[in-house]
C-alpha cells in the first residue's frame, strides 16, 4: 500500500525503521509538507484558514502563494490583526503523524538523523530502530520575542550538569543543551514581535534562515535544520522599541501586510465569533442588530480619531471586550431588578467604557482630555454616525418649513424645561415609563420605524433621544447612576450647586 494511503490507525502501529520502510516512506521538507496538503486543499475546494473575517481577498491568498512558494513568512500589522491566528492556525496543513526515532531530542526523520543520538540508534539497531509518532499538535512552537530572550535559549549552550552526569568533555557534541528552534526541527518555529529581539539574536538567525544550520559555543556541529519560520511585527516597532535588522528581513521570503476589517459586517462577525458569552446571558439578554453595529462603529471612530494614535491600531479586541461588558451590563440590571428577561438598551452600551479606554493609545491631545471623555467621544461619534440610517437628518429638519420637523415636539418639550433621566439600574418598567414620557418620541419611532416590534421601539426611543443629543438638538449630561437629557441652553448654562450632586460631563 503507497504510504499515503495508511490512515492513521495503521501509522501508529508501525514500530521499527525496517516496517516504516516497507510502508513506502519517503522524507519530505516541512515546507514541502505544508505545500502538499495546502495543494490538496485549494483542490478539494476546502476552506484552508476558517474563521479569519475579512482576508479573504487579500491575506489569506497571500498566505496561500508563500506556502506554495515555501517560503519563510513576516506577517506585518497593528495589533488585534490575527497575526499569530493565522501562524497557529498553519498547523492544519500538516501530516496528523510523521515518524521519528523514539527518545530523540530534535525529531529526527528515521531516514535523515541529524542528532549523535540518533545516528547512533540507527546504526546500531539498524532496521529495529525504534520508531515513535509525533502529532501535528506537537510539531509547532511558539515564542514571544523580549529583550532578555538569549541566543542559549533559541539554540543551545554546553550544558555543564549533562557533561558531569554523562562524564563526557566539553568536545563532546552529546554535551549541546539544544534550544527551542533545533527543537522544532521538522516543525513550524513562529516568533512573535520579531523587532523585540536585540538585533545580536536576531543575527543568531541568519544561518538558520538561509543555510539551514546552527552553530553552538564553537562545536563543529552542522545541522542542516527543517523548519517553516513565522515572524509577526508591528510597524511602529520599526521606529519606536527596535527594528527587523536588514539582513534578516532580506531572509524572510514573503511579508505579509494585515489590516482592520474594512465594513462593520466584517467585524460583527468577528466579534461574535471571539466573545465569550455565557449560555445564562445569551437566554437573559435581547439583542438587535443596531447595538452589534454601535460596537463595530466605537473602533471604526477610533481609527479615525485625531486623540487616540494610528501608528498603535485599535485593536479588534477593543469590540470584543465592549460586546462581553454590553452583555453583562444588562445580565446585571436583569439580576438587580430580578428579572428573567430583558431587552438591550443604548444606556447599557454606554457603560462599555471600562471596555474602550484600555484599549486605545492616545496622542498628547488624548491624554490632555482624558481616556474617559475620549471613550465618550467615541460612543457619541457612533451614535451620529448610526443615527441617520434610522432616522432623518435632524440639522435638515430643523430648517424644513410647513412644520415638517419631526422631532419639534420632543425638543420644545425640554425647551420648557422637562428634563428625563435614565438611570443605569432601572427596571424593565421604569424605563418604559421615563421613554413614554416624552411627547412625540413614540411617535417619531413609529413613523420612522414602524416594523419594528414593542421592545425594540423601545430601544430606538432612547436611541433617538442620545441622536439628538449628538445632534445638538438636546442636552446629555452624564449622572453618576446614568444619564440626564434635557434642554441644550440649560444643558450648557447650569452650573452645579455647593453641596448638590454634580454631574460629571455634558458630552
Amino acid at each position: 500500500m503507497y504510504y499515503r494511503e495508511i490512515s492513521s490507525e495503521n501509522l501508529l502501529k508501525i514500530k521499527t525503521l525496517g516496517q516504516l520502510k516497507a510502508a513506502g516512506y519517503e522524507p519530505q521538507s516541512v515546507k514541502q509538507e505544508l505545500r502538499n496538503n495546502l495543494i490538496g486543499r485549494l483542490k478539494r475546494k476546502q476552506e484552508v484558514f476558517p474563521g479569519i473575517w475579512g482576508y479573504e481577498e487579500t491575506v489569506i491568498p497571500d498566505m496561500q502563494r508563500a506556502i506554495l512558494s515555501m517560503h519563510h513568512i513576516n506577517l506585518l500589522g497593528l495589533r488585534g490583526q490575527a497575526k499569530t491566528r493565522i501562524a497557529r492556525m498553519m498547523v492544519e496543513l500538516l501530516d496528523e503523524y510523521i515518524p521519528v526515532v523514539k527518545g530523540s531530542e530534535l525529531n529526527d526523520d528515521p531516514l535523515q538523523p541529524l542528532s549523535r543520538f540518533a545516528k547512533d540508534q540507527v546504526q546500531e539497531h539498524a532496521d529495529d530502530t525504534p520508531i515513535a509518532w509525533l502529532h501535528r499538535d506537537e510539531r509547532y512552537t511558539e515564542k514571544l520575542a523580549t529583550p532578555d530572550v538569549s541566543v542559549a535559549d533559541l539554540i543551545g549552550d554546553a550544558d555543564p550538569i549533562k557533561a558531569a552526569t554523562m562524564k563526557l568533555p566539553y568536545s563532546d557534541e552529546r554535551v549541546i543543551h539544544f534550544g527551542l528552534i533545533p527543537r522544532s526541527h521538522r516543525g513550524i518555529f513562529v516568533i512573535n514581535e520579531i523587532p523585540d529581539l536585540q538585533a545580536r539574536i536576531q543575527v543568531a538567525l541568519f544561518n538558520i534562515l538561509q543555510e539551514g544550520d546552527i552553530q553552538i559555543r564553537g562545536f563543529k556541529v552542522r545541522l542542516p535544520l527543517d523548519i517553516q519560520f513565522v515572524f509577526t511585527a508591528n510597524p511602529e516597532d520599526y521606529t519606536n522599541r527596535g527594528s527587523i535588522v536588514t539582513p534578516l528581513k532580506d531572509r524572510i521570503d514573503s511579508q505579509i501586510i494585515t489590516h482592520y476589517p474594512k465594513s462593520i459586517e466584517v467585524g460583527k462577525k468577528i466579534t461574535r465569533q471571539e466573545a465569550h458569552i455565557k449560555t445564562e446571558q445569551e437566554q437573559l439578554v435581547q439583542l438587535n442588530d443596531l447595538i452589534s453595529d454601535l460596537i463595530e462603529q466605537v473602533a471604526f471612530e477610533a481609527r479615525e480619531s485625531e486623540y487616540v494614535d494610528a501608528k498603535s491600531g485599535v485593536s479588534a479586541r477593543l469590540t470584543i471586550s465592549a460586546f462581553e461588558n454590553l452583555l453583562s451590563a444588562a445580565e446585571r440590571r436583569a439580576l438587580l431588578n430580578g428579572e428573567t428577561s430583558t431587552y438591550i438598551r443604548v444606556s447599557d452600551f454606554m457603560n462599555t467604557i471600562p471596555a474602550v479606554t484600555g484599549k486605545v493609545e492616545l496622542v498628547y491631545e488624548g491624554e490632555q482630555e482624558g481616556a474617559g471623555h475620549v471613550a465618550q467621544v467615541l460612543m457619541g461619534k457612533a451614535i451620529r454616525s448610526q443615527f441617520l440610517k434610522y432616522f432623518p437628518d435632524p440639522d435638515k429638519a430643523k430648517k424644513a418649513k410647513n412644520g415638517t420637523n419631526p422631532y419639534k415636539k420632543i425638543v420644545e418639550w425640554f425647551g420648557d424645561g422637562h428634563k428625563l433621566d435614565v438611570l443605569n439600574d432601572a427596571s424593565n418598567a421604569d424605563y418604559t415609563k421615563a421613554m413614554q414620557s416624552v411627547p412625540g418620541l413614540a411617535e417619531l419611532v413609529e413613523k420612522h420605524q414602524p416594523k419594528k416590534d414593542t421592545k425594540e421601539k423601545l430601544f430606538l426611543m432612547e436611541f433617538a433621544l442620545h441622536g439628538l443629543a449628538e445632534h445638538s438638538q438636546i442636552s446629555k449630561n452624564r449622572l453618576s447612576t446614568g444619564l440626564q437629557f434635557k434642554d441644550l441652553l440649560s444643558g450648557m448654562f447650569t452650573m452645579p450647586t455647593f453641596g448638590e450632586e454634580e454631574e460629571d460631563d455634558s458630552f
